[in-house]
């Protein structure tokens, strides 16, 4: 089932949230240890995805072209960009602290290099585990955003499940075009590639880094053209 993985995703954010209004007494440490362990397990995600790659070549290249690209566009500042408009066009304030919970909420859930990943493994590979991932780290957030911000956040699951269900349905599309040999070696290394994003988002989470991952994801759209380039010329290296 393509959609189950972003299912999961918004049932976590739901029942997150109702347990954050549930239990809203939750000791800081325990918020920062579960996310360190939360973090790790992303972490460990990453490299099992990051050694599926037959031509780390590929890999390289579409990290090194796909953050050049990401830099130059600057992804990650025009992303939060748009989450400040969202914010001010929904009137996300304080006195409406409906509003404010579901913008923050969707802005964290649903922009990030995670969810296009995740959602892209469900559609071409049937593959729901890095959103089953993101599921259980969004579930956590929810719970803590819930006790600050209310039942808004709740409803920020919607966003989630449109926006990741969108990309996994399209991407099933994707090999109606493409021969299957050239699917396969593509989907192998997008997975490769995506590992390394997913690392440096655990990385991120337990606060070894601060990697702009969203000027990475072009690297995606690189690996595409680097597997077409390298099929069709028969390059192995």
């Amino acid at each position: 089932m393509v959609l189950l993985g972003t299912l999961v995703n918004g049932a976590c954010i739901i029942a997150g949230t109702l347990l954050g209004k549930v239990f809203h007494r939750i000791p800081q440490k325990t918020k920062d240890t579960v996310m360190y362990g939360i973090g790790l397990s992303v972490i460990v995600l990453g490299l099992q995805m990051g050694f599926k790659s037959q031509q780390f070549l590929i890999v390289i290249l579409s990290l090194v072209f796909g953050a050049v690209l990401g830099e130059w566009i600057d992804l990650d500042s025009k992303l939060n960009s748009l989450g400040n408009w969202l914010e001010r066009k929904l009137g996300a304030n304080e006195a409406n602290p409906v509003s404010q919970g579901f913008v923050t909420a969707t802005l964290i859930f649903v922009i990030g290099a995670m969810a296009i990943i995740g959602a892209l493994d469900s559609g071409i590979r049937n593959d729901h585990d890095v959103l089953y991932t993101k599921a259980i780290i969004d579930g956590f957030t929810s719970i803590i955003l819930a006790t600050t911000l209310g039942i808004g956040v709740l409803f920020s699951a919607v966003p989630v499940m449109l926006y990741q269900g969108a990309i996994a349905i399209f991407a099933t599309k994707i090999d109606k075009w493409v021969p299957q040999e050239l699917m396969d070696f593509f989907i192998t290394e997008m997975t490769s590639t995506g590992g390394v994003m997913i690392f440096a988002i655990g990385l991120n989470l337990i606060g070894l880094t601060k990697i702009r991952v969203a000027n990475l994801l072009p690297g995606i759209l690189v690996t595409g053209v680097l597997v077409s380039i390298f099929y069709y010329f028969n390059i192995e290296l």
